[in-house]
């Protein structure tokens, strides 16, 4: 008899508050960075860009609450629905190097006025997020195929990376800033969602966590022990946009051909959001729920070109946190409440209120316990022969981690006054340290999925295949797919001698040092791919290409 599937569980409710917080944080987070970097208008970004945003999330989400349901029905298993969101690293990169940048050549070089150049900026946007979602609509038919491609190591291993530097560290800085708030939401969350120890009258973690740190926070305000965090922008100018309707119109479209120059910069991002819906998806089948991959990675792709014919400018992507949620005891529900409730943030506006009353520093730990439960979840299903290749792809994103905090130093005012830029530095070893960072950080996602992925063939003896993982690395380098020498990671066409092969291009990077950076890489990829192919036929012709019986894991191999 097949076993009822109980979608809504109260674990769902734990479940609901992690992830609408990093949605609406999201959300905050694309105004943010583009009212104080570029002075784009705050009334235009909440009337045109958010809501938009906010349905793509809607669609996604909503569309994982159904797939739920179908993967129970063929189960028979009380499963996890994926949890879908904004894409983080996309909301920095759309707005750092898509949106601004657009807004200002608008303001400083077309001569538009401010309302006319966001919507300029508004339009890049619309069409950088249809192109990226049309290209995820191709990824999707050959996600299964990468699946089964890359070992679990590989795909387990980038997602720690992610987890421990992006979701874990990063918001523990900001739950330091409040520390007598932060560390007591901290102890909330991790106690009583890791450790299972339970709470008073059985309050959710999350809800006791938001309760308790919002308490002490106001009560501190109160009394003038610490100041409150300010907001940029009015939360009134958000109530009942209608200004994002006018992209039914379609006039974005004549757009298109000045997007063009953007696409090496979105394409990656894109790229990664897919890397991350194969990683998401082997998460969720180590958990116990087993997802078709090009499904996932299918409505991932439709969400975003919902957002897209919607007006919105970030795209979406399965959160690579399914173990988490899981682990709460999320079912269906929490997908369900989380795209009722963004949605309506972004198209009623009230997502400035919710934001305006919840500090960071007790919403913050709900990140941190979602990431080091992904982590954890990494090295339980992996291999124990494969941990040094799961911990080997955290490598890149500590990388990645070093170079965001110089490219601050970089960009404050002081800095730029001072006259000081990283070729204004004396230090030599300085110098190429930092460069080499920047090589390592720019496309880490996938360097951490094919450096763990060799690192985990090579150990069971399939170097042929581990070479294959070094000739992939070298072809992506070649374009700076990774490994770009740009700040801004973009892709790139390389040149000879200074000059371009097919004539001038914004894609020809024809700088000699980038170009030698580049290039040395790429060698450095085909050289380990010969030598490991090499090693390979070593092996098979000496007969020793078998995996040691010592390596097998009970029950493995059998």
């Amino acid at each position: 008899m097949e076993k009822k599937y109980h979608w809504a569980s109260t674990g769902d409710i734990n479940a609901f508050f992690g992830l609408v917080l990093d949605n609406l944080a999201g959300l905050i987070l694309i105004v943010s960075l583009l009212s104080t970097i570029f002075q784009f208008p705050v009334e235009f970004a909440l009337r045109h860009l958010v809501p938009g945003t906010a349905i793509g999330v809607f669609v996604g989400d909503f569309l994982y609450f159904l797939l739920a349901f179908q993967l129970a029905s063929k189960t028979g298993k009380q499963v996890t629905a994926m949890p879908l969101g904004l894409d983080t690293p996309s909301t920095f990169g759309t707005a750092l190097f898509v949106l601004g940048p657009a807004f200002l050549h608008a303001k400083n070089n077309l001569g538009l006025a401010e309302n006319d150049a966001a919507t300029y900026a508004w339009q890049i946007g619309i069409c950088a997020l249809l192109v990226s979602g049309i290209f995820k609509v191709f990824c999707a038919f050959g996600s299964n195929w990468i699946h089964r491609l890359f070992p679990r190591a590989g795909l387990l291993g980038s997602l720690a990376a992610i987890a421990l530097v992006l979701i874990s560290f990063l918001p523990l800085l900001e739950v330091m800033h409040y520390p007598v708030v932060g560390l007591a939401s901290t102890a909330i969350i991790l106690i009583s969602l890791i450790g299972r120890v339970p709470l008073p009258f059985k309050v959710p973690g999350t809800v006791a966590a938001l309760l308790v740190g919002g308490l002490v926070y106001f009560s501190m305000c109160g009394l003038g022990m610490i100041h409150g965090e300010g907001i940029e922008f009015d939360p009134n100018a958000a109530l009942m946009p209608t200004g994002w309707t006018s992209v039914w119109n379609f006039e974005w479209l004549n757009r298109m051909s000045d997007t063009i120059p953007y696409l090496p910069i979105v394409i990656p991002f894109a790229l990664g959001t897919v890397v991350g819906g194969i990683d998401c998806t082997e998460s969720a089948a180590a958990a116990g729920d087993k997802y078709n991959t090009s499904v996932v990675i299918g409505i991932e792709a439709i969400a975003t070109l919902a957002a897209a014919l919607c007006g919105g400018v970030v795209q979406t992507t399965p959160y690579i946190g399914h173990p988490a949620y899981k682990a709460m005891g999320g079912r269906a529900a929490y997908t369900l409440a989380t795209a009722i409730f963004i949605g309506a943030a972004g198209t009623l506006g009230f997502f400035g209120y919710v934001y305006l009353w919840t500090p960071k520093a007790a919403v913050y730990p709900i990140l941190l316990f979602i990431g080091l439960e992904i982590t954890a979840q990494s090295f339980l299903a992996t291999p124990k022969r494969h941990y040094a290749a799961v911990a080997f792809a955290c490598v890149p994103a500590l990388a990645l981690l070093s170079i965001n905090f110089v490219g601050q130093i970089w960009g404050d005012p002081a800095t730029n006054a001072a006259g000081l830029n990283p070729g204004t530095l004396k230090g030599e070893v300085l110098k190429n340290n930092l460069s080499t960072a920047l090589l390592l950080s720019n496309g880490f996602l996938i360097v951490s999925l094919l450096w763990s992925s060799c690192l985990a063939l090579a150990i069971d003896r399939k170097l042929d295949k581990a070479a294959i993982c070094m000739g992939v690395a070298a072809f992506l380098t070649f374009f700076g797919v990774i490994h770009s020498p740009y700040s801004n990671a973009r892709l790139f066409l390389p040149g000879y001698g200074g000059k371009a092969w097919f004539g001038s291009s914004d894609l020809w990077m024809t700088d000699a040092k980038m170009l030698e950076q580049s290039g040395n890489l790429v060698l450095a990829y085909i050289v380990t791919a010969v030598l490991l192919f090499g090693w390979h036929k070593y092996l098979v012709r000496s007969a020793q290409d078998n995996m040691p019986d010592e390596f097998y894991e009970a029950g493995e191999g059998v």
